[in-house]
């Protein structure tokens, strides 16, 4: 039956895998990897460096130059305030918009005017090197003929320049680097200044002309402006002398004097007031009769500060004889009648206080009625003019905006004069271009270094693009991962005659004359008895060792997927190896279309196993023996009616009683049966096979192929023991497994036969 692995062969179970493998299993597929496909990396890496090599000595040096400029931020503006054409401030976006004024054709046309490059060979001649040689003649050969015009010379001068002219900004700096490259040192140098100078230049002559253009447009302006300004003068003088409007100091006479009134109002009512409260309070004192109260004019009269003092004075000695001699004496009486006169002379005074409270209410009265009265008499005047004011208002407004724009338009009329006269640019420069010493390109150690590692690179893409292209089992694992089986061993490649040695003992040795007795060969197919000790015997010795395990596989079927895989040679050399340790062992030769077997142990066969079924012999008189290894073999032979009905042979009962006879006569059946891929008849062997062994070649049969033969074939599928890896190339092997145990078995292998 099919026996199944414990593994997960999920893509996501594969990524795992790999992620959790050591750095030391990681190190040896790396190195497994590139020991496969070395010769692929070499061969790629040699060619791309010699591609390189060629290139460099083939394409003429160049060489460059770089002119450094700066946007210089502190502008040194003389003989002017302010800019007349506005200056932009100086960022990044700036910057970048002055490199491409340099990469300009206005700039680059002038380049090529002054220094005459419309007739240098090198922009307008054939290009070196092979590459512009190469565009050179297909862009002839499609315009159909060489530039002739000075129009034609000048344009193609202009793309070859802009080819070689590289102008880009300094990292996050003002400054801009300007590279040229050609075939001359001092030719390059020269160019990369003069783009230099042709940018100041340029500036220089935009800068003149936008300022001449601002002056010639500013002459009629001023000239408009100073009309409009006069006009506008003219009628706010005849607008306020039609209106008797007189200014003094910027305001009208009305507004001047409604704003003192006011003030003089405002004034003469605080002053009633104040007054008001004096009369109202000297007034509540004298009702009250309260000798000691006061007002502030009280502090400032000497009568009444005197009665004070003398009613104080005798209010203390009434006290003082009140509590000698008691109330009621005749001093204290004297006393408080006194007192009493003194109080009622300071109430007196009060009166005549009051009575001036009063009088100074009734002109501070008088005088705020006076005001009050010329006020409303001011605001009617000034409402009279209201309608006046505001038209002229107007007036003064437009006579003194058309002065300020004559004023400001004439101002920059001068500075526009003077900066024709002083233009000056933002740009600087900073480093003039110099003659290099070393040519830039093509530079010699970076091209091979770059074409060596990209012959590595590549080499590694095609290495692992056939890597992934490679769909034939070449591991163990993959087997176990294609098929869902185990892979018993690995079997690797043995030539025929490669080392054998024939044993003393076949049957033209000891003189047999039965015609059925197996001719020993010197082939492939006698390794297992003529080198025991060989890696190939040592694998149809797991063959047999997984058989045995198994328990209960008597009839052992031996497929593969396609013919040419070596099942046939797989089943002799297990079948020998069974009847050499002892075992009644047979081999059955079952594929009926092609009986490899019977060719090649039985030759001389005119009886086989289709006889033995159509009851034509017996099983006795159609087996073939081995005398060496004791095998017996039941050979296969046919004719063309046979083969046609080799489907129904297969599945019909004599068949099933012949296999069960086999059973019961022998310890092992070894079968060679067909191949799954190309006939069915395989198919109806399940029926009479206990397990079958699927031979795979090793780097020859597809895991696609394979794996849709078996899955085609459930019946066989299901009771395949395992899957062996046949004509194995050991030593390549250990290029696609973790292990080399090629040189365990490397002396065997040199007498294997």
């Amino acid at each position: 039956m099919l026996q199944f692995n414990e593994k997960n062969h999920s893509l996501a179970d594969r990524g795992a895998t790999v992620s959790d493998a050591s750095p030391a299993d990681l190190l040896n597929s790396i190195v497994r990897f590139v020991r496969r496909w070395l010769w692929v990396i070499l061969f790629t890496t040699l060619l791309t460096t010699a591609i390189g090599a060629i290139y460099v000595f083939i394409t003429p040096p160049s060489f460059t130059a770089r002119a450094t400029i700066i946007i210089d931020t502190r502008k040194v503006q003389l003989f002017q305030q302010q800019s007349l054409i506005g200056d932009v401030p100086v960022d990044p976006g700036t910057v970048d918009s002055q490199v491409e004024i340099v990469r300009s054709e206005n700039v680059i046309l002038a380049v090529i005017k002054d220094l005459r490059l419309a007739e240098d060979p090198e922009f307008v001649g054939p290009s070196g090197g092979l590459v512009a040689t190469l565009f050179n003649f297909a862009h002839a050969a499609a315009n159909g003929r060489e530039p002739g015009s000075e129009f034609e010379r000048t344009r193609r001068a202009l793309r070859e320049f802009e080819r070689r002219l590289d102008v880009k900004r300094v990292r996050l700096t003002y400054v801009i680097e300007i590279s040229f490259r050609s075939f001359s040192a001092e030719r390059a140098a020269e160019i990369a200044n003069a783009v230099a100078d042709a940018y100041i230049v340029d500036q220089l002559e935009a800068k003149y002309q936008a300022t001449r253009r601002a002056g010639v447009w500013l002459q009629g302006r001023i000239a408009e402006l100073r009309a409009q300004s006069a006009a506008a003068e003219q009628a706010v003088v005849e607008f306020k002398t039609r209106n008797n409007i007189v200014d003094t100091g910027g305001r009208l006479m009305t507004q001047q004097q409604l704003a003192e009134l006011n003030s003089q109002l405002v004034l003469s009512s605080a002053q009633r007031v104040e007054m008001k409260a004096r009369l109202d309070r000297i007034e509540e004192i004298i009702q009250a009769e309260v000798p000691d109260a006061t007002v502030t004019d009280t502090l400032r009269n000497e009568v009444i500060t005197k009665l004070r003092s003398q009613y104080l004075e005798l209010s203390n000695r009434e006290a003082d004889f009140s509590a000698r001699y008691g109330s009621d004496h005749l001093a204290v009486v004297h006393l408080r009648n006194q007192r009493r006169e003194i109080r009622r002379s300071i109430i007196d005074e009060l009166r005549r206080i009051a009575e001036t409270y009063k009088s100074d209410y009734e002109i501070a009265t008088q005088r705020e009625a006076a005001i009050r009265k010329g006020l409303d008499a001011a605001v009617s005047q000034s409402q009279m003019t209201n309608e006046a004011q505001v038209a002229l208002r107007e007036l003064e407004s437009s006579a003194q905006t058309y002065r300020t724009l004559y004023d400001d338009f004439l101002q920059r009329y001068m500075e526009s004069v003077q900066q024709q006269s002083f233009p000056i640019t933002d740009a600087r420069v900073i480093s003039r271009a110099v003659r290099p010493l070393e040519k830039s390109y093509p530079k010699t150690a970076l091209f091979l270094a770059m074409s060596t590692i990209g012959g590595i690179v590549l080499g590694l893409g095609l290495a692992i693009l056939r890597d992934l292209l490679d769909r034939v089992f070449r591991t163990r694992e993959q087997v176990e991962t294609t098929l869902r089986t185990d892979c018993i061993t690995v079997i690797p490649m043995v030539r025929d005659g490669a080392g054998t040695r024939l044993s003393s003992d076949n049957g033209s040795d000891l003189g047999l004359t039965d015609k059925r007795i197996i001719a020993r060969k010197r082939n492939v197919l006698w390794t297992v008895v003529d080198a025991p000790l060989s890696r190939f015997t040592e694998s149809v010795r797991s063959i047999k060792s997984a058989v045995d395990l198994s328990g209960g596989n008597k009839v052992i079927g031996l497929t593969s997927s396609v013919p040419e895989e070596g099942k046939s040679t797989i089943a002799a050399a297990l079948a020998q190896l069974a009847a050499r340790a002892g075992a009644q062992t047979i081999l059955v030769d079952f594929d009926l279309r092609n009986p490899s077997l019977s060719r090649a142990l039985s030759p001389g066969a005119e009886l086989g196993i289709l006889d033995v079924i159509s009851g034509k012999t017996s099983l006795e008189d159609a087996v073939w023996k081995e005398r060496s290894s004791g095998m017996e073999f039941l050979p296969c032979v046919i004719t063309g009616a046979d083969l046609a009905g080799s489907r129904e042979i297969l599945a019909s009962s004599a068949t099933k009683e012949l296999f069960k006879k086999l059973q019961e006569s022998y310890d092992y059946v070894i079968v060679d049966v067909p191949p799954l891929e190309p006939i069915v008849d395989v198919r109806v062997t399940a029926h009479l096979i206990d397990s079958y062994i699927f031979v795979i070649r090793w780097g020859h049969t597809r895991s696609d192929l394979a794996e849709r033969a078996l899955r085609s074939a459930r019946c066989v599928h299901e009771k395949v023991l395992g899957a062996v890896l046949n004509k194995t190339d050991i030593r390549k092997l250990s290029r696609y497994e973790g292990h080399d145990d090629a040189a365990i078995y490397h002396d065997r292998y040199q007498h294997a036969g």
